[in-house]
């Protein structure tokens, strides 16, 4: 078989739509930080303790329902799973607009951490469902963009909306979006090859028999509990929850971080809280396609968060006196944080058969899930508490190091790297 055999349309009708939906996910968990910019914590009386554990709160339901959801996709449906959680997410998320206490602010925000948890792994199995080995990982970098690349638009409009009708109008504008596209995803979306239209029988025939193919190449699992107890996973979790720390005490409180030092308002704050993004973006792009390339995971993993520790290190060590350098190390921080998520998450894929993967990537999920809620809270109580972020920053740089070392420990086997007869459209 040629590379060519392989539909290029599949990135051209899978990818938009993966990017779409993972995009409004990443919009309604992570717009708090410009409602805490704006003064929800004043409105409705919350300290900075309570603060910081409510923006963290989101992921202690993301945690608790990764399993089970990324099980139901992977044995059942992927299509049927993502609906329902667009529907519930964009209503949960629309809701935070008209809470007038704390106890409604809660239910809310955990709730919201429910609907969405199974979403990531189960993009990710549905991926795996349509793309190669060799394709896997900037098929991943599409779907993870929608994280960047929805905080880059997000920043800004989120401003502006915060500026002009309040952060109570931003969450019903920001929430209804999801709702709609459930409607799109239902009629556009099937599960497997199989199950396609738009390919002709011979392209699935020819993808399906490459999937199955490389899943021969794979060591069987026997069950879930087998693959959870891999010194791979085992490690790999523990990589994730160290990285996840320092992601998400970055993007949670990037728009505070900033409004405090400066003397900026609240659209300048947007403008400002979007360039890492861009950042994360082009940096996603390049990592992901050299990953692809060489077939080499790891070293595109490990050496870009080390980048990332040391910046927050740097910003630390200027201190609250040089904005614009230590502001520059942060654009520097956000897409070396961003950059390697592709290759990272086409690592599983290839260490264990397709009857498992899904389970363990929920269950790394799940753990960057607890490490998010960490990062998410201690950030916040640090920033609250100190009245400046030089502490958080050497908290997210001290776990990001962490993530370094367990990601270099981590040993991908010699036929996980090895090259496949059919390696996708280039």
């Amino acid at each position: 078989m040629q590379s060519h055999a392989l539909p290029i349309r599949r990135w051209w009708y899978i990818m938009p739509v993966v990017f779409i939906t993972y995009s409004l996910a990443y919009l309604d968990r992570a717009n708090y930080g410009f409602a805490a910019a704006a003064g929800i914590n004043r409105d409705l009386g919350i300290t900075h303790g309570m603060s910081s554990l409510l923006g963290a709160l989101f992921f202690l339901g993301y945690f608790f329902f990764q399993i089970p959801g990324a099980i139901y996709a992977e044995k059942r449906s992927v299509k049927k799973l993502v609906f329902a959680s667009l529907i519930a997410w964009g209503l949960l998320a629309a809701a935070t607009g008209f809470v007038s206490n704390l106890e409604g602010l809660i239910a809310v925000r955990f709730l919201l951490g429910v609907v969405e948890a199974a979403v990531m792994p189960a993009m990710l199995i549905f991926i795996s469902n349509w793309f190669t080995r060799g394709e896997r990982s900037r098929a991943n970098t599409f779907l993870i963009l929608g994280n960047p690349v929805t905080i880059l638009w997000m920043s800004v409009l989120s401003g502006y909306l915060v500026d002009s009708f309040g952060w109570r109008h931003m969450f019903i504008a920001e929430g209804i979006p999801a709702v709609l596209w459930a409607v799109c995803w239902w009629f556009i979306v099937q599960d497997r090859p199989a199950q396609s239209r738009w390919l002709q029988p011979a392209e699935r025939e020819v993808l399906e028999a490459t999937l199955r193919e490389e899943q021969r190449q794979i060591a069987p699992v026997r069950n879930y509990g087998e693959a959870f107890r891999s010194p791979a996973v085992i490690k790999l979790c523990a990589q994730y929850f160290c990285w996840s720390i320092g992601v998400y005490g970055f993007v949670l409180w990037l728009p505070s971080i900033l409004k405090n030092a400066s003397a900026f308002g609240m659209v300048e704050t947007g403008w400002l809280s979007a360039l890492p993004y861009l950042a994360a973006t082009i940096a996603m792009l390049l990592a992901s396609w050299a990953s692809d390339r060489t077939r080499n995971r790891t070293l595109f993993v490990w050496p870009l968060l080390l980048v990332g520790a040391f910046a927050f290190v740097g910003s630390y060590l200027l201190g609250a006196h040089h904005f614009w350098l230590s502001y520059t190390l942060l654009v520097i921080a956000g897409a070396s944080m961003y950059a390697p998520y592709g290759p990272f998450f086409a690592i599983v894929p290839e260490l264990l058969p397709k009857s498992v993967a899904g389970g363990a990537m929920a269950l790394i999920n799940s753990m960057g899930a607890l490490g998010s809620f960490v990062g998410s809270y201690v950030v916040g109580y640090l920033n609250g508490s100190t009245g400046s972020p030089a502490a958080s920053y050497v908290f997210m740089a001290v776990a990001l190091f962490a993530s370094v070392v367990l990601t270099i420990m981590v040993k991908v086997p010699r036929q996980a790297a090895r090259d496949v007869s059919v390696t996708g459209a280039r």
